[in-house]
């Protein structure tokens, strides 16, 4: 916790200040300011006149719904599954392909969210599909041989280990129980979140899922370990 890479320091500050900005605000500012950032699909079928922002937000809002958040439990989740998972990718990638590979599973979590529920007027928001592709990263090499999840602990070379290959990763036994795992969590949020305790309303499950499919998919593209190492 206090030997936390930089770039993960700062994206969880982020969102930390903009949660505590919000609090501060008047009822009717803070609806304002969710309607205006947080992510509607049905503004791309026809309603983006009627929302605030208008039909620009459709530009912005794949991205900075991930900056806001419902109330702090669901911001504490967020942070500290970033923090689980997300400092190893961050060690591996450093600060630029961190934030690019954060910034891409986002906006493939809206996309997917969209895509399940185009004409949906539901409010999407939340760092969930971005949390949920830093997860899928880690999961391509923190267990393999070596890797921070298995033996290799916190050594810098455990970090750098090679990528073994999506293929050799969903056959790794302790990989694969690892997303069957998530995969799983996933769908029963899906299916009976609104009889879960402390869950006040319905989970964007299949922007978590669009989120971590990109990280886990396009994971080689940003991995900065060589391809020889990898072949």
């Amino acid at each position: 916790m206090f030997n936390l890479p930089t770039v993960l320091v700062w994206t969880v500050g982020v969102l930390i200040v903009v949660h505590v900005i919000r609090a501060l605000l008047p009822y009717q500012s803070d609806v304002e300011v969710l309607m205006t950032f947080g992510f509607v699909p049905a503004r791309y079928t026809g309603a983006a006149e009627f929302l605030p922002g208008g039909i620009a937000a459709c530009f912005w809002t794949p991205l900075t719904y991930a900056l806001l958040h419902a109330d702090w439990l669901h911001l504490g989740v967020n942070v500290l599954w970033m923090l689980s998972f997300g400092s190893a990718v961050a060690r591996r990638f450093g600060t630029s392909r961190f934030l690019l590979l954060l910034l891409v599973t986002i906006a493939a979590g809206a996309l997917a969210q969209f895509l399940a529920m185009p004409g949906n007027e539901t409010l999407v928001i939340g760092a969930s599909a971005g949390v949920s592709g830093i997860t899928a990263a880690a999961a391509r090499f923190a267990f393999a041989p070596g890797g921070p999840l298995a033996g290799g602990g916190t050594h810098p070379n455990a970090y750098l280990v090679p990528d073994p290959g999506l293929r050799a990763s969903l056959l790794n036994p302790y990989s694969a129980f690892f997303i069957l795992m998530w995969f799983g969590i996933n769908l029963l949020f899906g299916v009976g979140g609104q009889m879960l305790p402390g869950v006040g309303g319905a989970i964007a499950w299949q922007a978590h899922i669009g989120g971590f499919l990109a990280g886990l998919l396009l994971f080689p593209l940003f991995d900065p370990v060589g391809h020889e190492a990898r072949s």
